[in-house]
């Protein structure tokens, strides 16, 4: 049995993704196995707001963006997973973030390559594996826990 694998360019993220400039990181699915894996890549380039304030001295992507950027990845794999596209009516949410560790600096110029592993689905609670690389380097890692919500309007 040969199992699909699945890219997606930019026009295809923002038809499965609610987020948009500047908060969108994800701007290219290289490998997708549903229900497994992504590796999705992220390019840094000087021109994003935060690094006018972090730092000017020497811009260094926010720890807090990398995690961000892992967990559109895990999303897209989530949603891709379930053949789901969500509507106005539908969020996804962090409900954790575990062992989160930075090991590198993400710097204009790089480009970060976000590969999650799909770890459990239970009761709409996703558990992600997830690491952001630099070339070979490892820039950061954690485990993530998701979950999808209805809006109530």
């Amino acid at each position: 049995m040969t199992t699909e694998t699945i890219t997606m360019d930019i026009h295809e993220i923002l038809t499965r993704l609610p987020h948009r400039y500047p908060i969108l990181l994800v701007d290219r699915v290289v490998e997708l196995v549903k229900g497994e894996r992504i590796r999705a890549i992220k390019n840094v380039s000087i021109n994003e707001p935060f690094f006018l304030g972090h730092f000017p001295h020497r811009p260094v992507m926010p720890g807090v963006l990398i995690l961000e950027a892992m967990a559109q990845a895990a999303t897209l794999l989530a949603l891709r997973s379930m053949d789901m596209v969500l509507d106005d009516k539908s969020v996804v949410y962090f409900a954790g973030i575990d062992g989160a560790r930075f090991k590198r600096p993400v710097e204009p110029g790089d480009q970060l390559v976000l590969e999650v592993t799909l770890g459990r689905a239970k009761a709409g609670i996703y558990k992600f594996s997830a690491r952001a690389l630099v070339g070979d380097q490892l820039a950061a890692e954690a485990e993530l826990m998701c979950t999808m919500r209805r809006l109530d309007a």
